[in-house]
């Protein structure tokens, strides 16, 4: 009779479930069940170690409000500016002629490219969603786009990476050389995603004419009704905006690092990529500092400068590899992004494992060239690694850990007065 009743109850407790999942299909009950298990084992790890928590938490805000934020917050709002004003379709329309043959995308990309490579990860997500968002831009063309544009900045590479945790600038070119190489590869070969999606662009010859980019310009800022100080506005406070954004996936993603490194899961993970490496002849020491680096680039980086290898080589790609993968951390801010738009994030991911294999194959194809003969070109008195006190890249960084810090608290001062602004404008006039 009790054994009965136990076997009623738990059937009932089954439907019961099944009745308030809603009929849905196992992949969806899945996948709802794998949310809540992640979120409730983070809330679990934040709560069993609150010290380790705080100061991956004050590191992922030192980053960001030091370094992340005073260096893209020009970027962003140049960006917005250059939009506003047609400068961008003037920009599209010179470019076609290189672009379209080369990138299957609109000569705009060009523009996108170049602010990507020049402030570095998120700008290109963020620059393509405008694009698109404008309707500058179709679908596949803008999926193309997000998958080549997101690149580390040169100061990234060279200041943080080759010179504050390698001590060695040579290091730095060839970094480099290899991802922005990389990047072009992965555009040339993402231009065959979505032929079957021709549009009729694809049958028009474009010549270049400055005078039809000026038209375009002219046309561009006729279209534009609000006036100078409004369109300042809105690029700081959009600017601001999703640079809060960032500033939080980056926090989180220091914590989650750093939790994860803690309670073992990243050694057991490790221990498989170690198999993976010594296959490629990477030595196992590196596999925790690239796993790590898979989640969050500034840790990887830091890891693998003070693992104990022999040549600067296999450092050398598993570097070009975990900064072409950009993190989890990069392409969880990217598909932040693209949310607000029809733009699919599997291209992009998938764009990240070519660049990851493009970047490391020239890191080993131009490491004697780039590395070695730069080495023995050095003069044998001075030490690669010497203090980088006197390099001008790391007296850069140097500055705007500085001043960074001023630089946020004014935009974020600044925005906030603006928001209370148009607020008390709003209901005045209601």
């Amino acid at each position: 009779m009790g054994l009965c009743l136990f076997y009623y109850y738990q059937n009932n407790k089954y439907r019961n479930v099944s009745k308030a999942l809603g009929g849905l299909s196992l992949k969806s009950k899945l996948k709802s069940i794998s949310l809540a298990g992640i979120v409730i084992f983070i809330a679990v790890a934040l709560i069993t170690y609150p010290g380790e928590v705080l100061s991956a938490s004050e590191r992922g805000l030192d980053m960001w409000w030091g370094t992340v934020f005073p260096s893209l917050l020009p970027f962003f709002i140049t960006a917005e500016l250059l939009i506003g004003f047609g400068v961008v379709r003037f920009i599209g329309v010179l470019f076609e002629p290189i672009m379209r043959p080369l990138f299957n995308v609109p000569g705009a990309g060009g523009f996108v490219w170049a602010m990507g490579m020049a402030s570095g990860y998120p700008s290109g997500a963020k620059l393509t969603t405008r694009l698109r968002q404008e309707k500058q831009i179709t679908k596949i063309e803008a999926e193309r786009l997000v998958s080549f544009t997101n690149a580390s900045n040169p100061l990234f590479i060279v200041g943080a990476i080759s010179v504050g945790f390698f001590h060695d600038e040579t290091l730095g070119i060839l970094l480099a050389v290899c991802h922005y190489v990389g990047n072009a590869l992965v555009g040339i070969c993402m231009r065959f995603y979505g032929r079957e999606n021709r549009g009729k662009h694809s049958k028009q010859k474009r010549k270049l004419s400055i005078y039809k980019a000026l038209q375009e310009l002219h046309r561009t800022r006729l279209k534009e009704n609000r006036p100078f100080g409004k369109i300042l506005g809105d690029a700081v406070v959009n600017s601001v905006q999703t640079l809060l954004m960032i500033g939080g996936f980056i926090i989180m993603f220091s914590v989650f690092t750093k939790l994860i490194y803690i309670i073992g899961i990243a050694g057991i993970f490790a221990s498989g990529f170690s198999i993976i490496l010594q296959l490629i002849g990477i030595p196992s020491e590196l596999s925790l500092p690239m796993f790590s680096g898979l989640f969050e680039i500034t840790l990887g980086g830091s890891l693998i400068s003070q693992s104990d290898v022999s040549s600067i080589l296999p450092q050398a790609v598993v570097l070009s590899f975990i900064l072409a993968f950009n993190g989890f951390s990069v392409q969880a801010q990217v598909a932040s992004i693209i949310a607000d738009t029809d733009i699919r994030f599997a291209p992009y991911f998938f764009a990240r494992i070519l660049h990851g294999l493009f970047a490391s194959s020239l890191a080993i194809l131009l490491y004697k060239p780039l590395y070695l003969d730069k080495q023995e070109a050095l003069p044998h008195d001075v030490s690669v690694y010497s203090p980088v006190q006197s390099d001008p890249w790391f007296t850069i960084l140097e500055q705007l850990n500085y001043w960074g810090p001023l630089i946020t608290l004014a935009a974020i001062a600044l925005t906030i007065i603006i928001v209370t602004l148009r607020n008390n404008k709003s209901k005045y006039q209601l």
